[in-house]
């Protein structure tokens, strides 16, 4: 299923993506008298019986003709982020080859972990504001693992069956910001510099995460153009070494690397950084394609 958080009467509410629109759950709901739950967050923490509900609920809606006013066209969406409160945003650092040698640094042999926070989240279609305090701004095309289950201690092979679903992101950072010390969080965890949609796919429909092209778009010319298979550590990897070291909750989401193209990874007379009015889109293949403009 893609399933899409959007605002709806001053609440962030749950629709799924068909073929006629994005059907409002909570409407859908009420109709049909089919409880399924209210947001992303509850379906993340419910588990499957809740999404075979929601699946249900979806074919009945799709069943009756008589009943369109269940859709909203997607052009009148107000996206949210895909999750909105998540415990935690972890991000990876250099899980590209190409990208580690574009950025002149070595290629690491365990995954490079840092953080953003809520305050980084955006969502599809959101104006993102550039801080006054900064000048070099960056694209970073990555795909977003969303946990389904509390993940302690889990080993590579099980650790996919903690995934709930993905989704697309744009890790944003200011380079400046970020050099600035040994320590990436400044350049990193700006105000929404942490866009993340339009969909979460959930697993059933990407069993396999590393054969995925993934683009990266500025003002409609290509920058970036990969595939997750190109990733050093894969997403189970990297789902299994985090939850060594810390718990992983349902709900929580990583950003699991950039490929090579970005900005950073030019040489220094070519670097054209990011500005106010540039459109930035980002595609996964069987995910979509998130897109923002900043100002």
């Amino acid at each position: 299923m893609k399933l899409v958080s959007f605002y709806m009467d001053n609440q962030v509410g749950l629709g799924v993506k068909t073929e006629q629109g994005i059907l409002n759950v909570k409407r859908a709901s009420e109709v049909f008298n089919v409880p399924v739950p209210g947001s992303m967050e509850e379906v993340i923490h419910s588990g499957d019986e809740d999404l075979g509900s929601l699946h249900r609920l979806t074919q009945m809606a799709q069943d009756n003709l008589t009943k369109d006013e269940l859709f909203i066209q997607e052009e009148m969406i107000q996206y949210a982020p895909s999750v909105t409160n998540p415990e935690k945003i972890i991000c990876v650092g250099l899980n590209y080859k190409n990208h580690a040698e574009e950025s002149k640094m070595q290629v690491p042999s365990s995954p490079i972990l840092f953080s953003k926070f809520s305050n980084s989240l955006a969502a599809h279609n959101e104006v993102i504001p550039l801080p006054s305090g900064a000048e070099k701004f960056d694209y970073e095309a990555e795909l977003v693992i969303v946990i389904g289950k509390t993940a302690k201690e889990v080993s590579k092979k099980e650790a996919l069956s903690y995934v709930f679903g993905y989704t697309v992101g744009n890790d944003l950072s200011a380079r400046d910001l970020q050099f600035r010390t040994g320590q990436w969080l400044l350049g990193k965890a700006l105000d929404k510099f942490a866009p993340i949609g339009p969909y979460i796919v959930t697993t059933d429909e990407i069993p396999n995460p590393q054969e995925l092209d993934i683009t990266c778009k500025v003002n409609g010319i290509l920058r970036q153009s990969s595939n997750t298979k190109d990733m050093i550590f894969d997403c189970a990897t990297i789902v299994s070494y985090v939850s060594q070291y810390m718990t992983l909750k349902p709900g929580d989401i990583i950003l699991s690397g950039t490929p090579d193209g970005v900005i950073l990874g030019y040489p220094e007379e070519q670097q054209i950084w990011l500005k106010s009015g540039d459109e930035i889109s980002v595609s996964i293949e069987k995910i979509g394609t998130l897109t923002n403009i900043l100002s």
